[in-house]
């Protein structure tokens, strides 16, 4: 039984759509290889801070935000805008004062995220 060249094109294209999905899959993102909802997961101990500018902010927090700056600093602003972050209560205007709040000294100042502005 002959293809007729139609569905040996589509086919093609099918193949072809199917790599580029597989490549974007893989690909690194703002959070490097990491996924950002698997990154804002794990700024787990923020959520307070994050969500109450009166909150104490955790040694453990400041801890994982420090380390996000130095490795991947374009990945806070990632998370801090995720919808996993939104979901956890988590309030952007808030989370973008952390930095600060922990005192980070090479933390992006004036660094814009989305409408927020790091301190």
């Amino acid at each position: 039984m002959m293809m007729r060249p139609i569905h040996i094109a589509m086919v093609l294209a099918c193949l072809v759509a199917s790599s580029a999905w597989v490549k974007q899959g893989n690909a690194a993102n703002e959070c490097g290889k990491t996924p950002i909802p698997v990154a804002a997961a794990s700024m787990s101990p923020c959520l307070g801070a994050a969500g109450n500018m009166k909150a104490r902010v955790t040694r453990p927090c400041c801890s994982k935000v420090a380390a996000l700056i130095r490795t991947a600093p374009r990945c806070l602003c990632a998370v801090i805008l995720s919808p996993l972050a939104s979901q956890a209560g988590l309030k952007p205007g808030i989370a973008i004062t952390i930095p600060k709040r922990c005192n980070i000294r090479n933390r992006p100042v004036g660094k814009k995220c989305g409408r927020y502005v790091v301190p």
